[in-house]
């Protein structure tokens, strides 16, 4: 079984759904993770996992949205992690390639979500571009000086110190489409090198479709090819690659159950 630690269910219309999702459970996509990138719309997250059986959601603030829906509330996302099928926070982190919320806003919003995080019990699944140098310096500040979290990398896309210093601090990374591109071949190095017990596969869907699907809309079942790609990265079956990123994201992700 494979499972798609991010995806974005809800970016999908109700008519689309039944067709993606029994498209992911014919590739052997056995649960997803779909997740929120406004705090606002959590009430719709919370809804779509209770209609789609094996589906879970996250609760957050991506940075793109930091500006316009303002820094989240602590205690609201704590409480909201306190539903069954909420099993993270996020999307948090720092976006600095678009840009769209001023750095200092994006830093307060993850520090928030890290916070809240923390206090739940539940990993914060982050978002990082253009940005691995203050990811780094936020999650190294607060681990120490507030203590140890969970947290996820996700769609994983930058260079291998800040893999490198994700795994030292106990975090896990997740590879989405991109790791199949043809110019992804560093990507595939730090892919073939990390730890297998820190490894998670995704889509990110409907965005970063892998190949033979570069240029579509990304789904869920699409996994299948990242979890290919990363087997013969690391010289190793897909059967295993399913077998160690499930276990992984059961580890990372507890209540997922």
């Amino acid at each position: 079984m494979l499972i798609d630690s991010h995806c974005h269910l809800d970016y999908f219309s109700e008519a689309e759904r039944p067709d993606v999702l029994a498209r992911a459970r014919a590739a052997g996509v056995g649960a997803m993770v779909t997740i929120g990138t406004r705090l606002s719309h959590a009430a719709e997250q919370l809804a779509l996992t209770e209609a789609v059986p094996g589906l879970w959601c996250t609760v957050g603030t991506h940075p793109h949205h930091a500006a316009e829906d303002g820094l989240p509330s602590e205690q609201a996302l704590v409480d909201l992690a306190g539903h069954p099928r909420v099993i993270g926070i996020g999307e948090a982190g720092l976006d600095y390639f678009y840009d769209r919320a001023p750095h200092d806003v994006q830093a307060d919003a993850f520090r928030i979500q890290i916070r809240a995080a923390r206090r739940a019990g539940v990993p914060v699944c982050i978002h990082a571009r253009d940005a691995d140098e203050d990811v780094f310096a936020i999650l190294k500040e607060e681990q120490d000086q507030r203590g140890a979290f969970a947290f996820l990398l996700h769609c994983f896309s930058s260079g291998r110190t800040l893999a490198e210093q994700a795994v030292s601090l106990g975090g896990y990374v997740s590879f989405s489409g991109i790791l199949t591109f043809p110019r992804s071949g560093a990507l595939r190095e730090v892919a073939a090198d990390l730890p297998a017990d820190r490894l998670l596969v995704e889509t990110d869907a409907p965005y970063l479709a892998p190949v033979p699907f570069r240029g579509k809309r990304n789904e869920p079942s699409y996994v299948a090819h990242t979890a290919r790609v990363l087997a013969e990265a690391r010289g190793i079956s897909v059967e295993a690659v399913a077998e160690l990123t499930t276990a992984n994201f059961r580890r990372l992700f507890a209540k997922a159950r």
